[in-house]
């Protein structure tokens, strides 16, 4: 970690918290900071959340970020991150997405895990399973805090991987075959994504390894209950009012957002 006091790490903190709840987008950290680092940019990331857990959010699960080339060659970053979802993030499958308060916002197709005991630390791929209680098709809406939606990898950790909102599709039991299933990300019925779940990490339980791993390192764990991201097979798409977003997952199902509100 960088030589940054506490309280500087908090004002970083806060102008990203802010900047979210605005939707006012805010300068680079590392313009500030040149020599900012992936471990500094966790610290901020945590006191983020920390912020939003004193407001009365509750932490409810992790997403995992640039697990597939599509997305490091989308946004020029070539190393796996995470970051925390809090209840509020949460978007019901079928209704509105407002993009009121959104400043650069997208989605993206998910397979998402949800876990039925905790887990951290090193552990096998049979492992990590043997955790879930069930596997679902999901969507992430993504929404960088930073200005032209340009960041480094330090950046991009601290502002909560630019994690901002999730929607969870119907579950299927964690024995679900998911290793290599089509997904077709549509915008009013017309496919504009077409990728496979193998595109992560070559198998989505990679996922929930690195999950598993990523977190323990941070000294923290997966709780049971806690949904986990795996992170998307496919480059994301830009949203604008009028929308209706699908994405649909080869023997999972689909969801779906209608998307409202003004263009930011």
């Amino acid at each position: 970690m960088i030589d940054l006091e506490k309280p500087s790490l908090d004002k970083f903190a806060s102008q990203l918290d802010e900047a979210a709840r605005a939707g006012v987008a805010v300068a680079q950290l590392s313009e500030i900071y040149p020599d900012l680092d992936v471990t500094t940019g966790y610290a901020i990331q945590k006191l983020v959340i920390q912020r939003r857990v004193c407001r009365g959010k509750r932490r409810v699960g992790i997403k995992m970020g640039l697990t597939s080339r599509a997305k490091m060659r989308q946004v020029g970053v070539d190393q796996v991150i995470w970051g925390r979802l809090t209840e509020d993030m949460r978007v019901d499958e079928g209704s509105d997405l407002t993009l009121a308060g959104r400043i650069h916002p997208r989605a993206e197709p998910e397979i998402v895990f949800i876990l039925k005991k905790p887990i951290a630390g090193r552990v096998s791929a049979a492992e990590a399973m043997s955790a879930v209680e069930a596997v679902a098709p999901g969507m992430e809406i993504i929404d960088s805090r930073y200005q032209n939606f340009k960041f480094n990898l330090p950046d991009v950790v601290a502002d909560n991987a630019s994690s901002s909102g999730f929607v969870v599709g119907p579950l299927h039991p964690a024995g679900t075959d998911i290793g290599n299933l089509g997904i077709v990300v549509r915008v009013d019925g017309e496919a504009v994504q077409i990728g496979s779940s193998a595109a992560i990490l070559g198998h989505p339980v990679r996922a929930l390894v690195a999950a598993a791993r990523m977190v323990g390192e941070a000294g923290e764990s997966l709780q049971a209950g806690d949904i986990v991201l795996g992170g998307a097979p496919t480059e994301a798409v830009t949203l604008r009012p009028g929308m209706h977003v699908r994405a649909e997952v080869q023997g999972l199902g689909t969801v779906a957002v209608a998307v409202t509100g003004e263009r930011p």
